[in-house]
Parts: structure tokens; C-alpha cells; sequence
């Protein structure tokens, strides 16, 4: 298990995320003050966010000033979110954790109380001394 290698993985897959996030913020003020400019970016972002660096240049390419601005929502974002990121991942990954093993124990429990032959076989003749106490 290569840890740098992954930690690389997860920052490029964050900052991606958070041009993504930045994006949507910008498509939401361009919404509210310029329909025309957001319906631009809107198509010329379709297919293009996966990657958010390859994105960004692309958009720097077509329209300068709204990378730019995309760069600086991105970037305060970041700023924001990073102080409770690492303990907000590592709690949600060991609640998560724990849900899915109490979900999975749960399952196997079932389904051997639902299939018989999975248990010790049980006695299907009634007990003589219960039978007394009916009487």
C-alpha cells in the first residue's frame, strides 16, 4: 500500500470536488445576475468537470475571467471546509463503518433464523410435561 500515492489520489479527487462545488456557486450567482453567462458556462461545463484542473484550463482558454473567478470561489471554499475535513472524514468513515457491519450482522442473523437448516436441528414433537399442564 503505497499512502503517498494515495494521499496524491484523494487531494486530486478533493480539489476536483471543490471545483466542482465552486462551480455550482458561480452557476448560482450567474443565475441571479447574468442568465445569459450562466446558461454559457452551464453547456460548457457539461462533461468537462470530472477532471478539475484539465477544466480549469480549458475554461482560462475560453473565458478568462469566469476560471478566475471559479479559482477564487474554489480556493475560499477550500479554506473554509479544510480545518474540519480530516475529522469529519475520519468520523464519518468509522460511523459509516459501523453502520454497515451492524447492517451486515443483522442480515447473517436473519437469514439463519429464516433457514432452518443452518440451525441444530430441533425437536418438531411436543414436550410430554407440557402437555400436563393443559390438562
Amino acid at each position: 500500500m503505497n499512502l503517498k500515492q494515495i494521499a496524491k489520489d484523494t487531494a486530486k479527487t478533493l480539489q476536483s470536488y471543490l471545483t466542482y462545488q465552486a462551480l455550482r456557486t458561480v452557476l448560482a450567482q450567474l443565475g441571479e445576475t447574468n442568465p445569459p453567462l450562466e446558461l454559457w458556462l452551464h453547456n460548457f461545463s457539461s462533461g468537462k468537470i470530472q477532471n478539475g484542473e484539465s477544466y480549469i484550463e480549458q475554461l482560462l482558454q475560453e473565458k478568462p475571467d469566469l476560471a478566475l473567478r471559479i479559482m477564487t470561489v474554489r480556493e475560499h471554499i477550500a479554506e473554509e471546509v479544510m480545518e474540519f475535513l480530516p475529522e469529519m472524514v475520519r468520523t464519518g468513515i468509522q460511523q459509516a463503518n459501523m453502520e454497515q457491519r451492524r447492517q451486515h450482522l443483522e442480515r447473517i442473523t436473519q437469514l439463519n433464523l429464516s433457514n432452518p437448516s443452518l440451525q441444530p436441528e430441533q425437536q418438531a414433537s411436543s414436550d410430554p410435561n407440557l402437555d400436563n399442564l393443559s390438562n
